[in-house]
């Protein structure tokens, strides 16, 4: 939203406080109905309908239920049209913005009820979800496969770890507290997914009354986390003779490591626990390339190939129809390896060499005599910031909305294509609270829920967008009265909502050649910390921070010497983040990567708007004699914008508290001189903000890419 010219303080306080009103409390309030699209906005997301019947047809194997096969032979789902050999879907969290994953129990039924209505338009074919959602998530689930018989949403189901100790020095898997807590987690998951559970709702776990049974639609199991690769070892090592007893349903081979036999005794728990309710689906567990069986010998982080765990140890029995695979989270960026290792670039995609591809392909070679493989997290976020190179120009970030549904929708026919059972896009929904290792020493962490930076990529990951709307009472303007009669300056804006400050500049005759805003918002001797450089004429902007205050030197490698950029003693620093710190490559020393997010993008970024740029940060209204900015809090030193908290100086750095920033706007010209304006631009601090949802552009790429793969 932004006021129209002129609009005097109180009256724009009043207007702020009405749209999000408009939000619910707490923003995005589930339930609440989207007003009708802005002409131009580009039409949902729509999977178009199909003839074929996605119905479940469960086969009985040995008196028990076999609604999914998977074995040497491929992933089988047995369907009314027969068997479905690639299913595609997305991954669904269990937050909400302003929440932390722990808050599961804030999501409402309607708010699943919208979900799940979404994924089927897209023609996603499974929900996978990590954890244990409300009795709300289940109940939506059966309701909307009954009110969708022939395109049903398939259920794969996770596990976590309720106690990750084993994380820390000296923890291992076999640590009771963490043994005894997934197998108790297991049971009561089990016994959720079929209608017959009641627990006590405790922060950090879902609870209540489990009484709708969705087995029927339960595709697979995924158990477990991202292994941690220091936890392994030490697991390995320390119980590297402890005994073991195959299970009747799984057993680890006579190679299998400790981790490898911890996790086979636990998915024969689960095993054991679903046959004797009369099902066998398969049941994986989850796994990611810095614990993936292969040797990555060009890897230059040793912790990234340091630990091994291998699917095809822990293998299936012939008690259990449902089979299993192997489980990858598997991305385009990360580890390094993809960008250096020999012959993974062979593989061809699209008609060049693809390195993920190739990564794709071996993980599938590996286990290709047991089991198939299924690739359970992959995409790109549409953030602005980034936090690693990919392979292809699918990096960590930097994206586009339409160049980010264009990879996804990409990365899903890859992996049909190269012989994997599956494809599920992280994620379904922008998640404010997560965290990314070039941002997070930046922030308060227990505050990030609390907005949504766009440095931070892990935050932008959804297929739907989470979009910050104005916070109340978070603006201020200086008035045409308040300016000098014969300065350039006609109208200062400034507001703000939980991603971005909104600075609009109106002139009185002409947009000038050249405009500076300065940003003074750390105390001290210093006029200004962070400042804008925008230059109308040449359709360039440019963002720089102060050297002190450079976020950048709290990433690099410690204890490393020398400059910790190009440039590190100059007096001003062009915004950037750290997407790589010093490598040794194959005997040669890498220098630090950098994202030059200084580079400011013109553009309209309202939604709806023609040839609309959602990465656009600053635009030129010749008309009105405006230049808009939208800058990210954090490229104005905010470590916390809800609590008012300023990135300090130091290693680490100082969190300061402020009560504000004060911008200075200056204007030049050919051949005038420079002319000055200040605006105080207070805030109030906040513990809920308003945020609407809306689908990305370029979503519709990813629902004919699921057509194509599953139709």
């Amino acid at each position: 939203m932004r006021a129209p010219r002129g609009l005097p303080a109180a009256l724009l306080a009043l207007s702020l406080t009405a749209v999000a009103s408009c939000s619910g409390a707490g923003g995005g309030e589930p339930g609440t109905t989207d007003p009708a699209p802005a002409p131009g906005t580009p039409a949902r997301a729509e999977a178009p309908a199909s003839d074929v019947d996605w119905s479940p047809a469960p086969r009985t194997v040995d008196g028990l239920s076999v609604l999914a096969e998977s074995d040497a032979d491929g992933f089988r789902l047995h369907t009314a049209s027969g068997e479905k050999t690639f299913l595609p879907g997305v991954n669904l969290g269990s937050s909400t913005p302003l929440h932390q994953p722990g808050e599961v129990g804030t999501i409402e039924a309607e708010q699943y009820r919208d979900w799940l209505a979404t994924m089927g338009r897209l023609g996603s074919r499974v929900v996978r979800v990590y954890t244990l959602h409300p009795p709300a998530f289940y109940d939506e689930l059966a309701a909307y496969n009954e009110a969708h018989p022939e395109a049903p949403l398939y259920l794969a189901q996770g596990v976590y770890l309720p106690d990750e100790s084993y994380v820390e020095p000296g923890g291992t898997l076999y640590d009771p507290v963490v043994d005894e807590a997934f197998s108790a987690e297991l049971a009561d998951v089990s016994a959720a997914v079929h209608g017959d559970l009641e627990r006590e709702q405790r922060p950090g776990r879902a609870g209540g009354t489990y009484t709708t049974d969705v087995s029927p639609w339960l595709a697979s199991w995924v158990l477990g986390v991202e292994w941690d690769p220091a936890g392994v070892l030490r697991t390995d090592a320390r119980h590297a003779d402890t005994a073991y007893a195959p299970g009747r349903f799984f057993a680890a081979t006579a190679d299998a490591t400790a981790t490898e036999r911890w996790i086979a005794t636990h998915l024969d728990e689960l095993a054991a626990l679903e046959a004797a309710r009369g099902s066998s689906v398969p049941v994986a567990f989850v796994n990611w390339p810095t614990t993936d069986p292969l040797d990555h010998p060009e890897e230059p982080l040793p912790e990234e190939d340091a630990a091994s765990v291998d699917p095809v140890h822990v293998l299936p029995t012939d008690a259990w129809p449902g089979g299993t695979f192997a489980s990858f989270h598997a991305y385009p960026y990360y580890p390094d390896f993809q960008r250096y290792e020999p012959g993974l670039q062979d593989e061809q995609w699209d008609g060049e060499g693809d390195p993920y591809a190739g990564y794709v392909v071996r993980l599938r070679e590996h286990s290709a005599e047991h089991m198939p493989l299924l690739v359970t997290e992959t995409g790109v976020p549409s953030s602005l910031g980034s936090a690693h190179v990919g392979t292809r120009g699918r990096d960590q970030g930097g994206h586009e909305e339409v160049d980010a549904m264009t990879i996804n929708a990409d990365l899903v026919r890859l992996a049909e294509d190269k012989g994997a059972a599956a494809a599920w896009l992280f994620a379904f929904e922008d998640e404010w609270f997560k965290r990314t290792w070039n941002t997070q020493l930046h922030q308060v962490p227990e505050r990030r829920q609390l907005w949504h930076d766009p440095l931070t990529n892990e935050q932008w990951f959804g297929l739907l967008s989470t979009d910050a709307e104005p916070i109340p009472d978070a603006a201020a303007e200086v008035l045409p009265e308040a300016m000098p009669a014969d300065g350039p300056f006609e109208y200062l804006y400034a507001w703000a909502d939980a991603s971005w400050v909104h600075l609009e500049v109106t002139f009185r005759d002409a947009v000038p050649e050249a405009l500076d805003v300065e940003a003074d918002v750390v105390p001290g001797p210093e006029a200004a910390d962070y400042r804008v450089l925008v230059r109308p004429g040449e359709g360039t902007a440019t963002a720089e921070v102060r050297r002190d205050l450079d976020p950048v030197r709290l990433d690099v490698t410690p204890g490393q010497r020398g400059p910790y950029r190009p440039g590190a003693e100059e007096p001003w620093h062009t915004y950037a983040l750290m997407v790589n710190r010093p490598l040794v490559v194959q005997g040669v020393q890498r220098p630090e990567e950098l994202q030059v997010v200084d580079e400011l993008r013109e553009g309209a970024w309202e939604p709806g708007a023609e040839d609309r740029d959602s990465l656009a940060t600053w635009q030129v209204d010749e008309e009105r004699r405006t230049v808009r900015l939208r800058l990210p809090w954090s490229m104005l030193g905010m470590a916390d914008p809800s609590s008012r908290t300023a990135l300090g100086e130091g290693v680490p750095a100082e969190l300061v508290e402020v009560p504000g920033m004060r911008l200075t706007f200056t204007a030049a010209g050919s051949g005038g001189a420079a002319a000055s304006q200040e605006l105080d631009f207070r805030w109030p601090t906040w513990n809920t903000a308003p945020y609407s949802v809306r689908e990305k552009d370029g979503l519709q790429r990813v629902a004919d890419a699921f057509r194509d793969v599953a139709p």
